[in-house]
C-alpha cells in the first residue's frame, strides 16, 4: 500500500459563519459538514487532510 498522500486545507475570514450566514447566498451546508464530507473522501483515497480555519489571515500564513 502506497504512503498516504497529506492535503492541508486553509480556510480564510468568515468561512467559519457558512450555513449560519446569509443562507439564501450562501447555502445551508456548514464548514463542519464541508470538512466532514473532505475527510470522508480521503479516507476513501488514501489521503490524511488536515484542516485550519482562521478570521485573520496572518494566522494561516505563518
Amino acid at each position: 500500500m502506497s504512503k498516504a498522500s497529506k492535503i492541508y486545507v486553509l480556510n480564510g475570514p468568515n468561512l467559519n459563519l457558512l450555513g449560519d450566514r446569509e443562507p439564501d447566498i450562501y447555502g445551508n451546508v456548514s464548514l463542519n459538514d464541508i470538512e466532514k464530507s473532505l475527510s470522508s473522501y480521503g479516507k476513501e483515497n488514501n489521503s490524511e487532510i488536515y484542516f485550519k480555519q482562521s478570521n485573520h489571515e496572518g494566522e494561516l500564513i505563518e
